[in-house]
Order: C-alpha cells, then structure tokens, then sequence
C-alpha cells in the first residue's frame, strides 16, 4: 500500500481575502489561549485576597479546565445546533462577559462560577478557529496558515506567565481577566463582518440530543482532573478514593466510546479517526502537549525552588522561549510545501529532544544564560513540530469533518497536558526521595569527607554563634543541601524522560502519508463562437 495521499485542490475561487477571516480567528484564540496560562501566577494573590487555601484556589485553574473539555470535542454537535459562526459569536460574547465577571469577584464561589462559564465559553473557540483556518485556505497553503495559527496556540501560552506576573505585581489579579474585555468586544465585530459559514457549517436539523453521551464526557473529564489534581497529595492509587475514581474514569470513559460510534447523530463523532493521519496526529499532539505543559510548569519550579529566582525573574528567563517559538514560525512558513513535513517535524522532535537535554545537564551554579539558551531551542523546536503537524493531521480530511476533528485533536491536547503536569510533579517527588535515600549513604562518620565537611561546617557555625548547638545547626544544614541536591537530580531526571520519549517518538512520524497537492486543471474557454 502506497504510503502517500494526494490531495486535489478543489477549493473555490473566492471573493473575500482569507487572511481577513484569519485576522478575525487569531485575535479570539490569542486572548483564549492567553488566559489559560495567565491565571497560573495569580493562584497566590487570588487565594490571598479571599482568605482561601492553596486547594481551594486551584479551583480556579480545575474548573475552567473541566468545562473547556466538555465543550471542546462537543464543538460540531453544537455548531450544528445553531450554525458554526453564531455559536462562535455566542462563545466569544461568554468569554468576554464572563472575564469581566472574574475581575469583578468578590468572592472565591463568585470566581469560581464566572471561570466555569468562561471555560464553556473559550471551548469551542480553539477549535472552530483551526477549522476556519484549514477550509479558508486550499491544501496547499495550509502550512502557511497553520504557522500563522501556530502564534497564537504556541506563543500566547509561553508569554502568559510573565505577563500575567507582571500586571499581577504592578496593578492587580483582577486585570489578568478584565483585559479580556475590550479585546473580546474586538473580536465579536471582526467575526461578525468577516467569517461566513460555508453550506456545511450553517445551521442544520438535529433529530436528537445525545443526552447522555454529553453525561458520560463530563463524569470522565471531571472526575479524571480531581484525580490528577489531588492523586499526588493523598499517595495515588493507595487512597481509596483514587481507586474508586479511576475505576469510575475507566467505566464512563468506555461507556462514552461505545455509545458515540453506535449512535446515529453522537455528540462527538469518533469514526473522524478512520483517517490515518488523524489517528497518528491526534494520539503525537496527546504527546506533545503532555511534554509542553510539564516543561512548562517544571521549569519556573526549578528556578524558584532551587536556584533562588523571583517569580518574575524565573517568568523572565522562560520568556525568551517565545522569541524561540516566533523563529520557528518562520522557518516552518518557509518551508511549507518546499520540503517533506515528516522530515520537518522529525527534526523538529529531535531538536526537542536535544533542548531536553540541555536542561538535564542544568547545575546550581548555572548562570541566567544557561537557562535561556535552552529555551530559545526549545521554544523553536515546538514550533517546527507542532506547526506540520497540524498541517498533516487534518490534510486528509474532507472540509465538513474539520470542526468536529479538531474539537477532538484539541480535547488529546488538553487531557495530555493535565496528565502530564500530574505525572511530573509525581516523578519529581518520587525520584527526589530515591536519590535522597541513594545520597544519604555516604553521610556516616565512617565517611571521611562527611566528617570533614561536617566538622568545616562546625567549626563556621560554632565561630559566628557559639558552641551552643553548633554541631545540630551542622547537620541541619548538611541536609538542606542533601535535600536540594536530590531534587535537583529529580528535575534533571525528567528532562532526559522526556528527551527519550520524544527520539523513541520520533519514527512514528513517517507513518503519516506523505501528501502531494494536486491542483484541477480548469477548463480553457473556446474561442470558437460557432459557424
């Protein structure tokens, strides 16, 4: 079987310009976006202000997660309900009213309320903006779009932090969502006069409402993030409630698959994943995005934890990240359509890989530069992957599947990335306490250079506060250092874990189909008038 697709280039000649459609699409996902990484900062300052725990206010983060992942692979079904262009109009004017709901809280319940509202609102947006941006263009200049698409989906998440650091620190948490406002207003005009609905996506008949496989998506999407939320704090599958909870994920989430491929009109249609190119794209990017949020939320710890950093000194050496990010874009416009997108995106892994493993070399006596450098490559390397491939997922695919597919694609992105932000904080604890346990072996006093260092230690302690305790003041700060040298094993274990999966990753990629673009000839005019 041949492993190439071609692709006809059937795409209407139209009137408009697509980059004004684009333009309208590309402000909404940048605020959107944004305002999913912005939060993040804030969580200390927003647990502060309403006399909350830290648990509590990560409720803030919990709930806009679980309702963006219930809108998000519901997006055709809904956009069938009422037409793709006025449920992304309604979803935008939810986000935008219910930003300036947060700034305006005046309590965590209120906060909480107006986040669940947002997260329904900023569902749908992400992916009917990607299948805009795939059907305004034809096959053959999706790369472009898709680098053009790339800012907002990999830039905005990577800048977020800093940013909303910044206005934090210098005015206050609530304009983090209040800068949505006027923003969002913007975007209703832009996508009022730009986007038109094509045939296909206008509004249709739905015989009938997928009730409960709506019920199953949110039990498994909601309970699966309580246990990535609080798995780590209560030993994970050694509370029983995590047992009960993951058996309730594992049920719910296959009752929910079977009843989507069996129901006439289901509320997700899973048969999107016939398509080769999909399946491999959707079950990378679940990857991918696994890997981004987990650098994503390691790094600024490390700094913090173990190198001393601000909040907004680590937010300023993770920013250049975005520079990274940009010079990807562009290498990956140019090379649209001029060379083999596999081969593009396997460099991509690799570089990626390699960035991985800059960081796992990292020691405490780094300076910023060592932590930029690898940033800059990382940031590029996203972007050189994730760039072809959301060109290659989805170049296969008819035009009036793409809202439902990318709602899907986005969904493997979200849950990945909540996994792996779960799993990287349980391989740092764990793995800290492994090299605690292998370190502490060489602290006995039948070690020599324990008792001299010890002894070194005493000696400085004894002669700037006396001889009172010296020797447990000793020995309190040996296991400081022993402490902070096995999580920083912990953190430079990580990033070869993930340095590994991604070259293991990497040949996967070339099971795409390679994909050539075919344009139809159209038929020359006669310049015969008749006999």
């Amino acid at each position: 079987m041949s492993n190439e697709a071609v692709i006809t280039d059937n795409f209407e000649n139209k009137k408009r310009n697509p980059w004004l459609s684009a333009g309208a699409v590309m402000l909404t996902i940048f605020m959107v976006v944004l305002d999913s990484s912005i939060a993040n900062v804030a969580l200390p300052h927003i647990a502060g202000s309403f006399s909350a725990t830290r648990d509590e206010s990560t409720w803030v983060l919990t709930s806009y997660l679980v309702a963006n992942g219930v809108i998000i692979p519901s997006t055709a079904w809904f956009s069938t309900l009422m037409g793709r262009k006025n449920f992304l109009l309604l979803s935008t004017l939810m986000f935008t009213l219910a930003s300036a709901l947060c700034g305006m809280a005046t309590s965590m319940t209120m906060l909480i309320f107006a986040r669940v509202i947002q997260g329904i609102g900023g569902g749908a947006i992400m992916p009917i903006s990607q299948a805009v941006m795939m059907e305004e263009f034809p096959p053959e200049e999706r790369g472009v779009a898709m680098s053009v698409f790339g800012f907002g989906v990999i830039f905005a998440p990577i800048i977020g932090p800093t940013l909303g650091g910044w206005i934090t620190d210098t005015y206050s948490w609530h304009w983090i969502f209040l800068i949505n406002v006027p923003i969002g207003f913007i975007s209703l005009w832009l996508i009022q006069k730009f986007i038109v609905d094509p045939p296909y996506a206008k509004k249709g008949k739905v015989q009938s409402v997928d009730y409960w496989g709506f019920i199953l998506l949110t039990i498994w999407l909601f309970v699966l993030q309580i246990i990535l939320d609080n798995g780590q704090k209560c030993d994970w599958f050694g509370a029983r409630w995590v047992r009960w909870s993951a058996t309730l994920v594992g049920v719910t989430f296959l009752a929910f698959v079977i009843r989507e491929l069996i129901i006439k009109e289901p509320i997700v249609n899973l048969k999107v994943f016939k398509d080769k190119n999909f399946a491999i794209g959707t079950f990378l990017h679940f990857i991918i995005g696994a890997v981004l949020y987990s650098t994503l939320a390691i790094l600024p710890l490390f700094l913090q934890q173990l190198m001393g950093y601000t909040a907004t000194l680590s937010g300023l050496a993770i920013s250049p990240r975005g520079f990274g990010s940009l010079a990807g874009l562009i290498i990956c416009a140019v090379l649209a359509n001029r060379v083999d997108q596999r081969w593009v995106m396997a460099a991509g892994m690799l570089i990626l890989a390699f960035s991985n493993i800059l960081f796992g070399t990292l020691n405490l006596q780094i300076s910023m530069g060592n932590i930029i450098l690898p940033n800059i490559i990382c940031g590029a390397a996203f972007s050189v992957v994730m760039i072809p491939l959301m060109t290659i997922a989805f170049v296969t695919l008819k035009n009036n599947q793409m809202t439902n597919a990318t709602g899907v694609f986005n969904l493997a992105k979200s849950v990945g990335g909540a996994i792996g932000t779960s799993a990287v904080s349980t391989m740092v604890s764990r793995m800290s306490q492994v090299h605690q346990t292998h370190l502490i072996r060489n602290l006995t006093y039948s070690h020599p250079g324990f008792t001299e260092k010890l002894g070194a230690l005493q000696s400085g302690i004894a002669t700037m506060s006396g001889h009172a305790l010296s020797a447990v003041k000793a020995n309190v700060v040996v296991y400081k250092q022993l402490v902070q040298q096995s999580t920083l094993m912990a953190y430079m274990d990580c990033f070869k874990i993930y340095a590994a999966m991604l070259v293991i990753l990497t040949p996967m990629i070339f099971l795409f189909q390679k994909v050539k673009y075919k344009k139809e000839k159209k038929p020359k005019m006669s310049s015969q008038t008749g006999n």
